[in-house]
């Protein structure tokens, strides 16, 4: 059994859509970012980094595993799907990846801060993130130009980077003339592991569409800058 500690966000969302996506059996247990759960010890004696995901899986002697890139690919493992085993389809698989673990979350999640959740607008700021999420926006739809996933088969690097790319609104960014990634969007929101995993540990994106729930949910999102 794999226990998943999380939260409602597009890190947490990659953990909890690959697992259904792979169809393994998990509890889950959540983490409240706003009261400050990931400092607790017992989180940080998961994590100690304290940050969401993490993952104990109690069938291979509690090993605890942080950090939702590898969480991605232990699961894949684990489960022997949505990961090659031969070097270049490994390979392809782990660059998209560590393309969305270096580029595409902490742009976006940047941009977040700058244009949603800092109390004061710094308009350079805001601009240099969302610009540079553009880019990466654009670099992902060249790559889905020639393939119809990003490497090569449908993979854990196109859960990853669905995961974030889907919440663009949120950052501000546009996708407009990216027709490509429109259609590996479009094809990816429709995957049933997809659309449960992002409603763990519960559904937000209605919530977000409420402008009241939208404030609300920046008011505890600015509790958390700092920790």
């Amino acid at each position: 059994m794999i226990h998943l500690y999380t939260a409602p966000t597009p890190n947490g969302h990659k953990a909890s859509c690959t697992l259904e996506e792979l169809g393994l059996e998990y509890s889950v247990k959540l983490v409240n970012i706003s009261e400050g759960d990931q400092h607790s010890e017992e989180f940080r004696a998961i994590n100690p980094n304290g940050r969401i995901p993490a993952i104990v899986d109690s069938g291979n002697d509690d090993l605890a595993v942080f950090e939702s890139g590898a969480i991605m690919i232990y699961l894949a493992e684990k489960a022997g799907r949505l990961l090659p085993t031969d070097d270049k389809g490994r390979t392809r698989v782990i660059q998209w990846l560590m393309f969305q673990m270096g580029g595409i979350g902490p742009m976006m999640g940047q941009a977040n801060v700058f244009y949603r959740y800092f109390p004061e607008t710094i308009q350079p700021a805001i601009d240099r993130y969302q610009h540079e999420c553009r880019r990466l926006f654009e670099v992902l739809d060249r790559r889905l130009g020639e393939s119809e996933w990003l490497a090569d088969d449908y993979s854990i690097a196109d859960i990853a980077n669905w995961c974030w790319v889907r919440t663009y609104k949120w950052s501000g960014v546009s996708r407009e003339g990216l027709d490509n990634l429109d259609r590996w969007l479009a094809v990816l929101k429709e995957k049933p592991g997809l659309r449960k995993g992002i409603e763990v540990p519960f559904a937000i994106d209605s919530l977000l569409e409420d402008d009241k729930a939208a404030e609300e949910f920046k008011i505890n999102a600015r509790k958390t800058l700092q920790t």
